[in-house]
């Protein structure tokens, strides 16, 4: 078979299943049904025997979390790409077409989610194999799963041919109601869209030639002014911004004819609500209740529930609950009817209308240096904990509205306060006054863990002047 080039799309922010998935950290780079993030285990899945390394398309707020979770999993990536802004999948995957042209035109491209779940990897490159050749003979083949039930959360594709192999697509459907979701199963002829996709880079060239001739020059121009940033591929800026923002579906698929679908019949979810999250558990795991919990939850007397909980602090228990999802964060309780797991959405546009961070961010913020999160907050203090990574280092920064106390509780510190350089282990402390230039690595080859009390008049985390950063960054990120 063909070597295929595997382009994973790990931007973007799930806000279905908050309060797990927000945009500071979404949901692929989250563990929800395994001991592997979907991310992690999206990139398995696109590895060995006929695949290439993966291209990873991301922004800069992830970049760092991408390359961390892929050195975890054991991958070495093919490049990760940055998008200077999100503009949706159409001029990322034109973007990605280009790259892969430049070394050979005819190369084929497999494009994917980095969220969606499919525990049968072998079976799922089988699937992949069987478009291969359409795909080298000038098809653009897309991926339709099976329905096994009336789901109006995904949009459709509907076949023009009959049988099990690659067949031509008709037409596109959008996310329909219950009673034609219902005729459409009963069809047969009809799969859902899972959003994955499989051509010869110059095939997709020429369908954006074809069909979406604007993004062609701007997409090429910030390939071309792009440039190396810690061994990242950071677009340019100018021309991407000129791209408009666009789905590859609107701006290519469902104008091309040359499109061909094969089916997957085996299990997959794009974890689009908790719902799913449910049903995936109960696929994996059945229950006579139709009951999912973790390790932090306790049903008792409880019919089709979902109780999770991903703070050990935290417990949940339900008594009971029928057909409810409580889903608990050490800062949030979502508490939803089960039939509502599509309206969570709502409770994240809610919180912002009330500027509260839980609806955007989480405690733990995630650095390139480890992560930290804050364990108290008032007026004029904050205490935090910060976990710095062997090797690591923050960057040489002074503050101009708070100082800082550090304690170390695990490992080993190399301090930086003005002129002096200090080690600092366990049980030990060290005071930064306000307005010293200072620095905190990790020489050590374990986790530092350190206490941070901030004391002053203003706490953010963009009181930073920053003269030095190993990771090349300009702002508090």
């Amino acid at each position: 078979m063909t070597m295929i080039t595997p382009v994973l799309m790990a931007g973007g922010s799930g806000t279905r299943l908050w309060p797990v998935s927000r945009k500071s950290f979404p949901k692929q780079f989250a563990a929800l049904t395994g001991d592997e993030t979907l991310f992690q285990a999206s990139a398995r899945r696109l590895s060995g025997a006929g695949f290439a390394a993966p291209v990873v398309m991301t922004n800069s707020d992830f970049r760092f979390i991408v390359a961390e979770q892929l050195e975890q999993a054991g991958i070495a990536p093919g490049r990760i790409v940055i998008e200077p802004t999100g503009r949706n999948t159409a001029p990322a995957i034109l973007a990605a077409a280009l790259m892969v042209a430049a070394d050979d035109p005819d190369g084929l491209v497999l494009v994917a989610p980095s969220d969606h779940v499919i525990p049968d990897a072998a079976a799922f490159a089988a699937t992949v194999a069987q478009g291969a050749e359409a795909a080298a003979q000038g098809r653009i083949v897309t991926f339709g799963i099976t329905p096994d039930r009336p789901e109006t959360g995904y949009g459709y594709l509907e076949l023009a041919g009959a049988g099990e192999g690659p067949q031509p697509l008709a037409r596109f459907v959008e996310k329909p109601d219950a009673d034609r979701a219902g005729q459409m199963l009963a069809a047969g002829n009809y799969l859902w869209n899972a959003g994955i996709f499989l051509f010869s880079a110059r095939t997709m060239i020429e369908a954006f030639r074809a069909h979406a001739p604007a993004y062609l020059e701007p997409v090429q121009q910030a390939l071309d002014q792009a440039h190396l940033d810690l061994g990242f591929l950071r677009l340019a800026k100018a021309p991407w911004a000129g791209v408009e923002d666009q789905s590859i579906d609107y701006a290519v698929m469902e104008k091309a004819d040359n499109l061909t679908v094969v089916r997957f019949s085996g299990r997959w979810s794009d974890l689009g609500g908790w719902d799913a999250v449910w049903r995936e558990a109960l696929d994996h795991a059945p229950s006579d209740h139709g009951v999912v919990t973790d390790g932090n939850s306790t049903a008792i007397d409880c019919q089709d529930v979902l109780l999770r909980s991903d703070s050990d602090d935290l417990k949940v228990v339900g008594i009971g609950l029928r057909d409810v999802m409580v889903v608990a964060t050490s800062d949030a309780v979502l508490v939803a009817d089960r039939g509502r797991a599509q309206d969570v959405r709502l409770a994240v546009s809610a919180l912002k209308a009330k500027r509260a961070k839980q609806a955007e961010a989480f405690p733990r913020d995630h650095r390139p240096w480890g992560w930290f999160e804050t364990l108290a907050l008032a007026d004029r203090f904050q205490v935090k904990r910060i976990v710095v990574k062997p090797g690591a280092a923050l960057s040489l920064q002074s503050h101009v509205h708070r100082s800082e106390h550090w304690i170390v509780v695990s490992g080993t510190a190399r301090v930086t306060v003005d002129d002096s350089v200090t080690l600092v282990t366990e049980n030990q402390s060290i005071y930064v006054p306000l307005g010293a230039v200072h620095r905190m690595e990790n020489p050590g080859k374990v986790p530092m863990v350190l206490i941070e009390v901030q004391t002053g008049s203003y706490l953010g985390e963009d009181d930073i002047i920053r003269y030095e950063d190993v990771y090349s960054r300009s702002s508090a990120d």
